[in-house]
């Protein structure tokens, strides 16, 4: 964070401009507060820009009060720029929070991501003496609903999603009082004024009482949380999970459990201290923990919460309603979003009840408005930092300077994990995660993400950049708007845009060697991409491939991605060629014995003529092709499973041994190491070994690579989703660390596709 003050006070009244996170943090009652204190006159208030403050007093009480307002900033406030302009004193003796400016002047104030419940507000809701008591909606200046209620700027109740509960009279007492902890809460509201819940179908129950009910009868729950609807069931009951499987059609993807409180998780999860501060952050993302052994072997949870899967997504409540349920439930809920696997989750009442119906047997609804949906975030720590894999809630839309970068930008990202950009003034603003573009749901929700946070802002592209993919969404969608904007588009490679992220993340300037290992990604020649070492330069077009992974056919294109059977006869055929289909050692592989008789002929047709077997140097397909080869997996449910389930039979393993990989002409081969890898099969060798030897080759190959590239003065990025594997990440960090490298990771913005649009913003920033 960095702060300028701009020239020296030489009279008794200073005008004060000031941007940052200064609204939504309670920090014009901290002004307040402080003038007050130091007996000055003034004023402050919320503009589109930020935070105005004018103050008049004594040369000593005004130097005071600018040192204390940096050094004083309450919890959650950032100062990025002060600029102090002597003006002409007026006799002002008192202070006053003003109403806000509403000028028609650019609108850069910075919103603050939605916070979890304070310790404050916890212990006030479940105080049977305050008026507060058990209110689920209950908030403070330090806490609560911010960036999923605000409809534009500047940050004031009337803007928000709760401009329809005017206050009553307690509460404007509160809101008025310069002592009071919600003095200028926007949010605040009590059971008298405020939101209410509601539970569908109708009872006579009360709705949190019905609601509990129905979550101890194994019962599926649609609750309107924060920044959309989860779908809650008892994380303890098979045939609830089960049930919950089936009407949601996820049929093995990990869940993720919402905890009571943390003597609870470490029932179940190795917690370290990081990963502890992380769940009681005002963020309280979902944190993929370790689930301890003695869990794995007798576990408490039901066996369907996170199939196969040595780790768990755990988070802890983090609104009032949250906590009310938790805290009588006194046990693990499942907490997932509140849609249809794959599509967004919902936000409106009725849309709700519509999507929801066949899912959900009962819903505890609330009539405050959610201005636009924000997921749970997902944060797993790897090389002892916190890394985020989703950004959403308690994360977006927190902003990244970009010195230097003046033009209005739009950025679109890519295809899966969708998230969209928008850059002016030196800053971007990165949405929150949208999702993948697969459906028509999912395109509405980029179109109604994009317009809410270019409505904010009032913001119009002069300039708009996409993924260099012709057949993206996102890529059509910025052709016909840069057509009718009639502004320039440019188009930025895939791989390129991932190294790109981490640059803009730890501000690094060309040249930079970037290692971008994913799964898909379109190359500047035709071919799918994903093994790739580039170099970042300042030419035209921004890069050089300096090497990459060995290509190799993708069995039925796009369809290769969902069945891992497809990757791996690929890789057979580019290794052996019709021998594959001739050879006994080789006809037995698992990923063969997965096709029937007849498909197998089809297979062969399409391998001898080429039909539909595009060319892929993709490390993630390579993943996919080694656990279709060990039997581990052919089909997938989700995207990743397959690398997921090598990488924790890798994890019961120590050992330091490699197959040998070759690296000539820019070119690194894998075909030593699939010949050791088979060689290891039929010899006996476990399963687990194999896939710990498979992770140590490519961490090799990532040594090789830089070995021979390497020029001491350059940066390293690591990047990509490969890169969400702890033990690829970790291993080629120390791995490089041996060589004297530190390399750059992906940590405040997803390594995955996620941080494409941020990426796709900062090209701008190397031409």
């Amino acid at each position: 964070m960095t702060r300028e003050l701009e020239t020296t006070i030489r009279g008794d009244r200073l005008h004060l401009d000031i941007q940052g996170i200064v609204q939504g943090v309670g920090f014009r009652p901290f002004v307040y507060q402080l003038a007050t204190a130091l007996n000055i006159a003034g004023w402050v208030t919320n503009t589109a820009d930020g935070v105005v403050i004018e103050i008049e007093g004594d040369r000593p009480q005004l130097e005071q009060f600018c040192q204390r307002l940096l050094a004083e900033l309450p919890p959650h406030a950032q100062i990025h720029r002060l600029h102090r302009q002597e003006i002409p004193p007026q006799g002002q003796t008192d202070f006053l929070i003003q109403a806000s400016e509403s000028h028609p002047q650019r609108k850069t104030a910075l919103i603050l991501p939605d916070l979890a419940t304070c310790s404050h507000c916890i212990e006030e809701l479940f105080n049977p003496n305050n008026r507060r008591y058990r209110y689920p909606f209950i908030n403070c200046t330090h806490c609560g609903p911010r960036y999923s209620i605000i409809e534009t700027l500047p940050y004031d109740r009337p803007l928000t999603t709760m401009a329809g509960f005017p206050l009553c009279n307690d509460c404007q007492q509160e809101y008025d009082n310069p002592g009071d902890r919600r003095f200028h809460a926007q949010p605040n509201a009590c059971e008298v004024c405020g939101p209410q819940l509601t539970f569908h179908p109708a009872t006579n129950l009360p709705p949190l009482d019905a609601a509990q009910t129905l979550l101890r009868q194994g019962q599926i729950l649609a609750l309107k949380g924060l920044g959309g609807v989860q779908l809650l069931v008892n994380a303890q009951d098979e045939a609830a999970v089960q049930r919950l499987r089936q009407r949601k059609h996820r049929p093995s993807k990990p869940f993720a459990v919402m905890y009571p409180h943390l003597d609870v998780v470490r029932q179940d999860c190795s917690l370290s201290d990081s990963e502890a501060e992380l769940l009681q952050s005002p963020a309280a993302p979902i944190v993929l923990l370790r689930q301890l052994l003695q869990h794995q072997q007798q576990p408490r949870l039901a066996p369907s919460v996170a199939p196969n899967n040595p780790d768990l997504g755990v988070m802890l409540p983090y609104t009032p309603l949250h906590h009310l349920l938790l805290r009588e439930f006194a046990a693990p809920l499942i907490a997932t979003s509140g849609n249809l696997s794959g599509e967004p989750i919902c936000i409106d009442n009725q849309e709700t009840l519509q999507r929801l119906g066949n899912i959900a047997d009962g819903f505890l609804l609330h009539n405050r408005p959610i201005a636009r949906p924000v997921d749970d975030s997902v944060v797993r720590v790897m090389a002892k930092t916190p890394v985020i894999l989703r950004r959403a809630r308690g994360y977006a839309p927190r902003t990244l300077s970009l010195p230097g970068l003046s033009q209005s930008v739009l950025a679109v990202g890519g295809y899966f994990k969708n998230t969209v950009a928008i850059a002016f003034d030196e800053k971007v603003f990165v949405s929150q995660h949208i999702g993948d573009l697969d459906n028509p749901a999912s395109r509405q929700a980029f179109d109604y993400t994009l317009a809410k946070l270019s409505s904010i802002y009032d913001f119009e592209p002069e300039v708009i950049v996409c993924d260099g993919h012709p057949d993206y969404p996102s890529t059509q969608f910025a052709q016909h708007l840069a057509q009718d904007k009639q502004c320039s588009l440019i188009r930025v490679q895939h791989h390129q845009a991932h190294i790109l992220s981490v640059m803009a993340e730890h501000g690094l300037q060309a040249p930079v060697l970037g290692i971008a290992w994913d799964g898909t990604g379109y190359g500047m020649d035709g071919t799918i991409w994903g093994g790739e070492l580039l170099q970042i330069d300042t030419s035209p077009q921004g890069f050089q491939r300096l090497a990459h992974c060995r290509s190799f056919p993708l069995l039925g294109g796009d369809r290769a991605a969902k069945e891992p059977r497809r990757a791996a006869l690929g890789l057979l055929w580019e290794a052996f060629g019709e021998e594959m289909f001739q050879n006994p050692a080789l006809t037995s592989l698992p990923p063969l014995r997965a096709f029937s008789p007849s498909e197998l002929n089809l297979v062969q047709t399409a391998l001898r003529r080429g039909l539909n077997t595009p060319r892929s140097s993709s490390v993630g397909r390579l993943f996919d092709a080694i656990a279709s080869l060990l039997g581990l997996q052919q089909r997938l449910s989700f995207e990743g499973e397959a690398a997921m389930a090598l990488e924790f039979a890798a994890r019961t393993v120590n050992t330091g041994e490699v197959y040998p990989i070759s690296l000539s002409g820019g070119v690194w081969d894998w075909q030593e190491m699939l010949l050791g890898i088979l060689g290891d099969r039929t010899s006996g060798e476990s399963i687990p070994h194999i896939a710990a030897k498979f992770h140590n080759s490519l961490i090799e190959a990532i040594a090789q690579m830089l070995q021979t590239y390497h020029y001491p003065s350059l940066p390293i990025v690591l990047t990509g989703g490969c890169f969400g594997n702890q033990r690829l990440l970790e291993g080629a960090i120390a791995r490089l660390q041996q060589m004297g490298i530190q390399p750059y990771i992906n940590q405040q913005f997803p390594a995955n596709d996620g941080g494409l649009s941020l990426g796709q913003i900062y090209r701008l920033c190397q031409s």
